[in-house]
């Protein structure tokens, strides 16, 4: 397992006119959240003519969930309950509970979850992305204890030339080359590496050519829990982080903004990140809410800090992503 180099990038990603736009923000009063009730870890992709989240279902005391959901919307303003789309007990023989932090790929055609599953990464195939989802493994993809840290929050990125690469971990990130067909890869090929303040949560993006590695920092319990990310020339790497960390977190009202997933509308240069924050009023690690904000880069491909603050405006898919090889 080749190691990986981190250093710090000096940026402009806090310029004093969008830190003077802080200081004048209202606080105590939070934009709504995009999701009825408590949902946390959300994923967001865009499929087709629609925008998709996959988050955990929440509110549980121990992250206890036992089935992922999955939404649907014409402008991630309008969101609409899919259902269940993978159950655990009904659906899987190898787990039955702490059904956590999913993600979504699609290629070749098909769609691609993977999800966390008693501390176990797991993935699930569907015709649609809205599934029904089945389980092609009768196993895990990433078992407990083969890797350092726990084996949660799986990420895939597939990049433009139709590879697709798998991140994972809490307390230790990894990367490896998913084979073709999505379901498996080579276990010696496997990276091990840990950013500066990497707790969990990773995901990647691509964006002009740049390789974006984001990651939570902290515990989710934590209301500093925030998000941090790193650069590079390759989705292996080695990434650099930058030095105008982290780009969310929590501010006022708003605790433990954390956990994100970033979505870029077909065909543009806008971006959105979804992510949780503490359920307000009352909220902490178990009861955390969906929320979506703006995601924006200055003249150099730094990102900006996100503002909490900022309520997400209506914004239609025109020109839908091609489809994968």
């Amino acid at each position: 397992m080749r190691p990986f180099v981190f250093a710090v990038l000096l940026s402009s990603a806090w310029p004093a006119a969008c830190l003077a736009q802080t200081a004048t923000i209202d606080t105590t009063k939070a934009p709504a959240t995009v999701l009825p009730g408590v949902y946390a870890d959300p994923h967001i992709a865009a499929f087709g003519k629609n925008f998709y989240l996959y988050p955990t279902t929440d509110g549980i005391e121990g992250w206890g969930a036992t089935s992922f959901t999955a939404w649907s919307s014409p402008d991630l303003v309008h969101w609409k309950n899919e259902g269940v789309i993978l159950d655990l007990p009904r659906d899987l023989a190898w787990a039955k509970a702490r059904a956590w932090a999913p993600a979504m790929a699609t290629k070749n055609g098909k769609y691609y979850y993977y999800y966390s599953a008693d501390t176990n990464i797991g993935v699930a195939v569907a015709d649609k992305p809205t599934g029904p989802f089945k389980d092609p493994l009768g196993k895990p993809l990433v078992p407990k204890g083969q890797f350092k840290g726990q084996a949660i929050d799986p990420m895939t990125f597939v990049d433009d030339d139709g590879t697709a690469y798998l991140y994972w971990g809490q307390g230790q990130c990894h990367v490896v080359k998913l084979n073709p067909d999505m379901v498996s890869y080579d276990v010696a090929a496997v990276i091990e590496f840990k950013p500066p303040g990497y707790n969990e949560g990773s995901f990647v993006f691509k964006r002009q050519g740049k390789y974006y590695l984001m990651w939570s920092e902290y515990d989710t319990r934590d209301p500093r829990y925030s998000v941090a990310y790193a650069t590079a020339s390759s989705p292996l790497g080695p990434f650099t982080k930058a030095s105008a960390n982290p780009v969310l977190h929590g501010q006022g009202v708003v605790k433990g903004a954390g956990h994100h997933s970033v979505v870029q509308v077909p065909g543009t240069d806008e971006w959105f990140i979804a992510y949780h924050r503490f359920k307000i009023p009352g909220g902490n690690g178990y009861n955390r809410e969906t929320c979506i904000s703006p995601m924006r880069f200055d003249a150099q491909g730094n990102i900006l800090p996100v503002n909490v603050f900022e309520p997400v405006k209506p914004t239609k898919i025109k020109k839908a992503a091609p489809a994968r090889p």
